[in-house]
């Protein structure tokens, strides 16, 4: 992996409910699930060796980009999501965000 977000690619793997980054130090991936319009952010795993690179960032990312293309609302229940959508307003300025649904 280069410097911060620079190359780190995003695969959307949607038999198996998670965007993934693969690199030679393992794998990155935010689970999710899909429940009719929403896709609910459970889980975010980042590697030690790859913190501080904007790899959980971009995972969040790609679940934006797929949330504005398909009309998705995003409920966030993994704690690093929502913090990071939080944080980042301009990212989730056009889309539709549950923050009131908790996790069962």
């Amino acid at each position: 992996m280069a410097g911060p977000t620079e190359g780190i690619e995003v695969d959307d793997v949607p038999a198996e409910s998670r965007f993934v980054v693969r690199g030679s130090g393992g794998a990155a991936e935010l689970a999710y699930h899909r429940n009719g319009k929403r896709l609910v952010l459970v889980h975010t795993e980042v590697p030690d060796a790859w913190e501080g690179r904007g790899v959980g960032g971009q995972l969040v990312r790609a679940a934006t980009r797929r949330a504005r293309a398909e009309g998705l609302t995003l409920v966030p229940w993994c704690p690093f999501a929502r913090r990071w959508l939080d944080e980042h307003p301009d990212e989730r300025s056009d889309l539709q965000i549950d923050w009131e649904t908790q996790p069962p």
